[in-house]
């Protein structure tokens, strides 16, 4: 049951994280969206909560290209919840063109992967404590390509928007199972989820999208392949409200189904160094000691 239970969505304001906001909703979890722009995040939560007619639905500021911005959206969130039952990481870029974070990353690193090392570390303790509770990192088939570059992480001397992308993706798999790992025994659960081939504002860098040529010709014949935002926020919401998923962790999931990682994202000295790495570049350390 999903009922009063509280859950975090990051980028709820759009794609699968409205969707999937919205379905909790209609099964009356508490939710709330942690988005960069909040004018979409309010038009996306009036929306909701007229259409669910769930008042607890709220629009929380949280950019996962700023730490500070991290760190301030888990300060408020502390202040005013005592519990987290669910937390969806769910924002993501993909193919930008090259440009780094506030802090630095390139900017698919930085979202897609550093910003939710970062806020899922500084809320693990909220996690803990309304065990059994659930962490749900929205990953990407596109990690079975994904190639983690330890002697150009971030990009800094070659960027390949694909190859970039893929490396987040893979990222992603690599934290969710050494979190998995690391939180055994503690009742919170960690598991990844490949959403599907969705078109939503992820896509807007995409050359093909933005092709005319490909829209008259080749969209077409793919698209009945190609899932809309809803349909792409079933296998969350069904890592999120299912009871039989509640022990079930470190986990890749696509369909609903359990799927396989690639050979990288099962090489153990590779998560600890990513690990290691995301924590020292994101000074996970010294922020835990200052809001502590």
């Amino acid at each position: 049951m999903i009922e009063d239970k509280v859950v975090i969505i990051t980028g709820a304001n759009t794609g699968i994280g409205k969707e999937t906001a919205k379905e909790l909703a209609w099964r009356k979890a508490k939710v709330f969206m942690a988005c960069r722009n909040m004018k979409k995040c309010e038009a996306a939560r009036e929306e909701i909560v007229l259409e669910t007619k769930n008042k607890y639905v709220y629009c929380r500021k949280c950019d996962l290209a700023s730490m500070d911005s991290i760190k301030k959206f888990v300060e408020q969130f502390k202040k005013e919840e005592k519990r987290l039952d669910i937390l969806i990481n769910n924002a993501g870029v993909m193919r930008p063109p090259y440009s780094k974070t506030r802090d630095g990353f390139e900017l698919q690193l930085g979202v897609n992967h550093m910003g939710h090392f970062l806020l899922t570390n500084l809320l693990l303790d909220l996690l803990q404590q309304s065990a059994p509770s659930r962490i749900i990192n929205i990953s990407s088939i596109a990690h079975k390509r994904g190639k983690i570059n330890k002697e150009d992480l971030n990009s800094d001397i070659k960027y390949d928007k694909a190859e970039a992308y893929a490396q987040s993706k893979l990222a992603n798999i690599l934290f969710t199972l050494e979190l998995a790992k690391r939180l055994e025994g503690t009742g919170v659960t960690v598991n990844a989820v490949h959403p599907g081939i969705v078109d939503t504002e992820i896509n807007r860098h995409m050359s093909f999208y933005n092709s005319w040529v490909a829209k008259i010709f080749i969209k077409p014949f793919i698209w009945p392949f190609i899932k809309n935002p809803r349909q792409g926020s079933y296998s969350v919401v069904y890592l999120a409200c299912k009871p039989e998923l509640e022990k079930e962790t470190g986990k890749y999931f696509s369909n609903c189904e359990e799927d396989f990682v690639s050979d990288l994202a099962k090489d153990q000295s590779l998560r600890t160094w990513l690990w290691a790495v995301s924590e020292r570049w994101t000074r996970l350390k010294e922020t835990k000691d200052v809001m502590s």
